[in-house]
């Protein structure tokens, strides 16, 4: 009996020591504006941040001066199907009997095309005669067993039919796995694992930047971070104000150079994330590590870092590149909820927009803990739930335990009861 006391009581004490250790976050700021050219607006990304990075250039390809894809694919590859994303524009099914059938031309590229225009006829997205300004470095591993690189090829196909062929470079001579190539950080170039980062030698987002802006750019500064990296508030760029329910984190990133911070005019580039590489999954990797940065100090440009979150139709928190929820159909064009939160996050960092009034706090919400994780209003922590925001403690992280949260702040709740 004493022996099985102090069992629990060292177990305490250990649960104490990493409780402590456990720092409660600031609230997010809400995003703040700039003095930005927005004509010199850029996307990238990786998988599902690739074809989300596609979505954005084709839709509002009127302010998008161009784009680096890392393993994605044509405008509506998908097409909303989850076989066809699985099978066609990917080989990620879960069903052995769905065999993969990524081949070059897979992804039907006539029907994509004539997507596009009819979109664009029925004012869902920019005109596509505005691809042809837009500069494209797409990238495919050669040992890529989740994006192979026939829809790539099929990418740089799409692109040459709609812009100029001229404007695309197609780097396929690397041996890299699924995930961003880097020049010193991350997994051997061939592994296939979190956080989806590789050293290849190959630093993509220097490449891609160097390759968008027409080799305009200054050498990337090697001094460390000199700009500041803020975390910002993304539920009031949706009408509901709850990202959560529709893929993306309460949370995102931006990193300011102190150049625009000083109010110079500056440049705009977006960073998608891949699947199972957000915040949540590999922390700080992709925002600090991916290479942007560095390029952004010295060359005055804002790289936002939106981020998702998982669902359960969506568990790897991937870019909604084929609505995974049933419930947007329009999710690659202009009226896509993430397409309209990334756009409001554009015209805010630009100051076509102001905040929003601030939410008549504080707010309640009852539910079982189970559903304050999914919500975002709670995060697991070894089957324990902890609220968002205070790290407060509120019991086991299951659907049987009921709990109130009282939100406070944006991204900050905590136990208790509204008056």
């Amino acid at each position: 009996m004493q022996l099985a006391t102090v069992a629990r009581l060292i177990l305490l004490l250990a649960l104490l020591i990493v409780a402590a250790a456990v720092t409660a976050r600031a609230a997010p700021v809400a995003l703040p504006s700039f003095r930005i050219d927005l004509d010199e607006t850029s996307v990238s990304g990786l998988s599902s941040g690739g074809f989300m990075a596609v979505q954005v250039s084709v839709a509002y390809s009127s302010i998008i001066k161009g784009a680096g894809i890392v393993a994605g694919g044509p405008y509506y590859c998908a097409q909303g199907d989850l076989g066809i994303a699985t099978t066609r524009c990917s080989c990620t099914s879960f069903f052995s009997f769905a065999n993969c059938q990524v081949k070059a031309g897979g992804t039907a590229l006539d029907k994509l095309v004539a997507v596009t225009e009819r979109d664009a006829q029925a004012g869902k997205i920019d005109s596509p005669s505005h691809l042809a300004r837009q500069r494209l470095w797409l990238f495919s591993g050669t040992r890529d067993s989740v994006v192979p690189s026939p829809v790539m090829r099929d990418l740089a196909d799409y692109y040459a039919r709609l812009g100029t062929p001229e404007n695309i470079i197609l780097r396929n001579d690397v041996p890299a796995q699924h995930a961003f190539p880097t020049d010193g950080y991350g997994n051997a170039c061939g592994k296939l694992g979190s956080p989806y980062m590789n050293d290849c030698g190959v630093d993509a987002a220097g490449e891609l930047l160097k390759w968008i802006y027409a080799d305009e750019l200054r050498p990337k500064s090697n001094a460390g971070p000199a700009g500041r990296m803020i975390e910002f508030d993304q539920s009031e760029f949706f009408e509901d104000r709850r990202p959560v329910e529709h893929g993306m984190a309460e949370r995102g990133y931006a990193y300011i150079p102190q150049t625009c911070d000083q109010g110079r005019t500056c440049r705009l580039h977006i960073a998608f994330h891949g699947c199972a590489q957000n915040t949540e999954e590999v922390r700080d990797a992709f925002i600090r590590h991916g290479g942007y940065n560095a390029w952004a100090d010295s060359n005055g440009l804002i790289v936002l870092y939106p981020q998702t979150s998982a669902t359960p139709a969506n568990p790897n928190a991937c870019w909604n590149w084929l609505d995974f929820e049933r419930d947007d159909p329009d999710y690659a064009n202009k009226n896509g909820r993430q397409m309209r939160a990334v756009k409001g996050m554009i015209d805010r960092i630009a100051g076509r927009t102001s905040p929003p009034p601030p939410m008549r706090l504080p707010q309640c919400f009852t539910a079982s803990n189970a559903e304050h994780v999914r919500a975002g209003r709670a995060y697991d922590w070894f089957f324990l739930a902890r609220a968002t925001g205070s790290d407060q403690f509120i019991g086991l992280d299951n659907a049987g335990t009921v709990t109130t949260l009282k939100q406070t702040a944006p991204g900050h709740y905590q136990a208790g009861i509204c008056p």
